[in-house]
């Protein structure tokens, strides 16, 4: 047989690691429902021209082909290629179903996204996002910029329960970029954009000579953008600190106006969280409000593991424009960082609480029946595989992680004793009544020690 390799880029998790990742998922999810996120899942293709129009470069769609396409009756069709984020197939969704939906429509959604990149610590070829946004036809109002962030950082808040690290989300507003950069007289705004987006990846000298080369700007332009991406405030003097610089537009000045309302506003719900930090850009050509990126306090090397932002044209169903405002959680990324440095850990690897041993084969279905009876109740049970030495069942338990062994009575309708393997502590119990203490239910994510 050929010697199984791993391949790269599509990570699998251990089950100790699974349940890790469904416990990050469910805080996550619970959360967005709170504050009314509705769940939504969309086709996992999309026509490859409508990926490429939003900002994605064709090396890292992945393409999809039959193998006897050639010459079939499809071929000439368009091109479909796996999504690479899920806020491109919502905004295909929305356009589509707009007529049946309920607006401002609020949703989240939890899918695999594929994207061809080089992999590398916390960047993969297949991975899982979870999503929220908010949209709205003509006109989104500015407060669902503040709500977004706030419930991505209320989450993050439940998920320090876990041990997972502190969040930091930094946010700008591309207004005041383009408001600025138009103000020095740099006529390529996207570009300046996308240069200074590669900020924490290359640094201020290589993003200096990029911004010269690239981008056509004087010396002196490019020095005043970096000036501009080295402010950081998490309050109102952000303002006081952009218009020290001297420039005045009225579209910086807009956009200030935005972002001193967001920083505020996600103040007073979550103090300490939100912070303006004017050199995220945000690379993507459809953001056009404010924009989001998250880190984890300690773990910055780790990048951005959530980011987002406002986007006005992005939906579009022919008739109506759809604004709208979110924010993408990279949940392989996150649960990466927590296997990789050990940072949480889950208390068994299986769901399984109990484990009914067999006294013998002939008697196998008194095991059953209690495991039935178990099970009825909510309380997750397994049958020991093979009758052997209590001992040996035993020792099965304790590898699988299952707390509880369950002793079946010598003689028919009694239920027997329940151990606990973890103290030895050993009492008579009734299948119909007996549950295990609340921590001992179900697996549960917990700080590594």
């Amino acid at each position: 047989m050929a010697r199984v390799a791993s391949l790269s880029g599509f990570p699998e998790w251990l089950p100790a690691g699974r349940v890790i990742e469904e416990h990050v998922l469910e805080v996550m999810t619970s959360t967005f429902a709170l504050y009314g996120y509705a769940g939504l899942e969309t086709r996992a293709v999309e026509p490859v021209e409508s990926l490429l129009s939003k900002g994605e470069t064709s090396k890292e769609i992945y393409l999809l082909r039959r193998l006897q396409a050639e010459g079939d009756a499809e071929a000439g069709t368009d091109q479909l290629g796996l999504h690479f984020d899920l806020t491109v197939p919502f905004a295909r969704y929305v356009a589509e179903h707009s007529g049946k939906l309920t607006f401002p429509f609020k949703r989240y959604q939890v899918q695999k996204v594929w994207r061809g990149e080089r992999p590398q610590d916390g960047r993969f070829r297949e991975f899982t996002q979870a999503d929220i946004d908010v949209v709205a036809p003509g006109d989104l109002p500015a407060h669902y910029e503040v709500e977004v962030p706030v419930v991505m950082a209320t989450a993050f808040e439940r998920l320090r329960e876990l041990g997972v690290p502190q969040a930091r989300i930094s946010v700008n507003n591309r207004r005041v970029a383009q408001g600025f950069y138009e103000g020095v007289g740099i006529d390529d705004v996207d570009g300046t954009l996308r240069v200074i987006d590669k900020l924490d990846k290359i640094g201020p000298e290589k993003v200096a000579a990029a911004l010269q080369t690239e981008v056509g700007a004087t010396q002196q332009q490019a020095s005043a953008c970096l000036e501009l991406a080295s402010i950081t405030a998490n309050d109102a003097s952000v303002a006081d600190k952009v218009l020290a610089l001297g420039v005045r537009t009225p579209l910086l000045e807009r956009g200030l106006e935005e972002l001193v309302a967001l920083v505020e506003g996600a103040a007073a719900q979550v103090p300490g969280v939100v912070v303006a930090d004017l050199k995220i850009a945000r690379g993507l050509d459809y953001y056009t409000g404010s924009v989001y990126e998250t880190t984890l306090v300690g773990h910055e090397s780790l990048g951005s593991i959530c980011s987002g932002g406002r986007y006005d044209s992005l939906v579009d169903d022919g008739s109506s424009t759809y604004p709208g405002v979110g924010m993408s959680l990279g949940v392989t990324r996150l649960v990466s960082r927590l296997i990789r440095d050990d940072l949480v850990r889950a208390t068994r690897a299986v769901p399984t609480a109990v484990l009914v041993a067999v006294v013998d084969e002939d008697t196998r279905d008194r095991s059953e029946d209690v495991a039935r009876r178990l099970r009825s109740r909510g309380i997750a049970t397994e049958v020991a595989p093979v009758a052997a030495k209590f001992g040996k069942q035993i020792r099965y338990a304790d590898r699988r992680d299952i707390p509880f062994v369950w002793f079946p009575g010598a003689e028919a309708g009694g239920d027997g004793e329940v151990k606990d393997i973890r103290s030895g502590d050993q009492v008579a119990a009734d299948a119909s009544t007996w549950t295990p203490a609340p921590e001992d239910l179900r697996p549960r994510v917990i700080p590594t020690p």
